[in-house]
């Protein structure tokens, strides 16, 4: 039987050492050593905050004002786990994955709090910061000396839009927006798969083209000239050979696309396997139509909780199925979650709002154990009870696992010292440590 692991018994074991201590009010966060498994990083982000009650964390005997129409949760395959009754295929793979239901940064705004959890930096400072998927592009990318002509940041399908994903680090470091649907006949991919073009279209669109650059035939050893050729050849390597191959998940098997579900969200997971495979470093699934549920809230989850649950309990089936999950990480929540006590008034009419005080995260694969509870909320669902974990914490822990130094300076066009995550003794950052007991 799988225990939960609380914050008392994490520093009883000595799992956190001085990483969760206060001392004179600073918070001290220590760097312990963690193995680095993880090439590569999906995160689905449940954009507008998905209820934590109705879902991962469970509060079935608060009452009727904080279960509304949701009254049933079901058991896992792994003891003392339990879920909200609309994930019957999660629960088949509980010992797959990890549940942090002591999430927690109390922001409610859904612009700064987006900004917190994929920074790990407090908004209102003078910098705005890189998200983790520019920091993966930056140093598991370009730095690693990355060779793939997709991108090494790719969103599925929109950028989420709440803020500047790239921050400081610019254009380079910005993701690669596949637009499109996934689960169109053909998904049309920006820039690499254009509607109503075919390879023999577009084939003879390069040669038309190359016929009409005399310069170039002219002017052979001119460098800007055999540079802007490179840059062509890039570009024509990824429409009509990568990125078509990587994007066309025609390739795949129908009963495993059924599987994921034939809605976009499930073909985003399977496009998102395939960005792995194919070496992508850090690949975003932007869930479709978000989850900011202040009215029709039950009937939002109703219609979504179903496919996020078996899209997201196919994905790690058929990562690790393919040997992938050990070097993958998949992390899924929100910027916050929902309000545990129902909105029954006007103009809600039984809605839930936004929450961060405590809420809950999946995370699984690249070095994290499966099959475990990190933290938990009290009876209703309101308040962390026990093992709080920050962005900072869950952030830094992906970092480790990914071998990247959080104390890493990164480039600033003006030269500004800034890091990857805040540094331990700044008073605006909160931390009890890195999820060790998982790690």
């Amino acid at each position: 039987m799988k225990k939960q692991i609380t914050r008392r018994q994490a520093l009883a074991g000595g799992f956190l050492g001085t990483a969760g201590l206060m001392l004179s009010g600073r918070t001290v966060r220590a760097a312990p050593v963690v193995k680095a498994k993880a090439k590569s990083v999906i995160q689905v982000f449940l954009w507008g905050g998905m209820s934590h009650t109705d879902t991962w964390d469970p509060k079935m005997d608060a009452g009727y004002d904080f279960t509304g129409q949701f009254k049933d949760e079901i058991a896992t395959n792994v003891d003392g786990i339990r879920l909200g009754s609309l994930f019957p295929n999660l629960a088949k793979q509980a010992d797959k994955y990890s549940l942090v239901r002591g999430m927690t940064h109390r922001n409610n705004g859904h612009e700064t709090a987006a900004y917190l959890m994929q920074t790990g930096h407090p908004p209102g400072e003078r910098l705005a910061y890189p998200c983790i998927g520019a920091i993966f592009a930056l140093i598991k990318g370009y730095e690693a000396g990355y060779k793939g002509l997709i991108p090494p940041y790719v969103v599925l399908t929109q950028p989420q839009g709440r803020f500047s994903e790239a921050g400081f680090l610019g254009s380079r470091c910005k993701p690669f927006a596949t637009g499109g649907d996934p689960n169109a006949a053909r998904f049309e991919v920006e820039g690499v798969i254009a509607r109503g073009i075919t390879d023999q279209r577009q084939n003879a669109r390069r040669d038309f083209l190359g016929s009409l650059n005399t310069m170039r035939t002219a002017h052979p050893g001119n460098p800007e000239l055999a540079a802007a050729a490179e840059a062509e050849k890039t570009a024509y390597d990824l429409i009509l050979g990568e990125g078509k191959d990587v994007f066309d998940l025609s390739k795949e098997d129908a009963a495993l696309r059924d599987n994921y579900g034939r809605n976009t969200f499930g073909q985003d997971c399977l496009a998102a396997r395939r960005l792995v495979e194919a070496g992508v470093p850090y690949v975003t699934i932007n869930y479709p139509g978000g989850w900011d549920t202040h009215s029709n809230h039950f009937a939002t989850m109703n219609r979504q909780c179903p496919n996020l649950d078996k899209g997201l309990a196919t994905l790690l089936q058929d990562l690790s199925d393919r040997g992938l999950l050990e070097s993958t990480v998949v992390w899924c929540c929100g910027e916050f979650g929902r309000t545990p006590r129902v909105d029954w008034q006007p103009p809600w009419n039984g809605g839930r709002n936004h929450y961060g005080n405590v809420f809950s995260v999946l995370v699984a694969g690249g070095g994290f154990k499966g099959g475990q509870i990190v933290g938990s909320s009290d009876a209703k669902g309101e308040e962390v009870k026990d093992r709080p974990v920050y962005p900072v914490d869950l952030l830094g822990s992906i970092y480790a696992l990914a071998g990247i130094d959080t104390a890493a300076k990164l480039p600033h066009p003006e030269g500004a010292d800034a890091r990857v995550l805040p540094p331990a003794d700044n008073n605006r950052v909160k931390s009890a440590g890195i999820l060790t007991e998982i790690m």
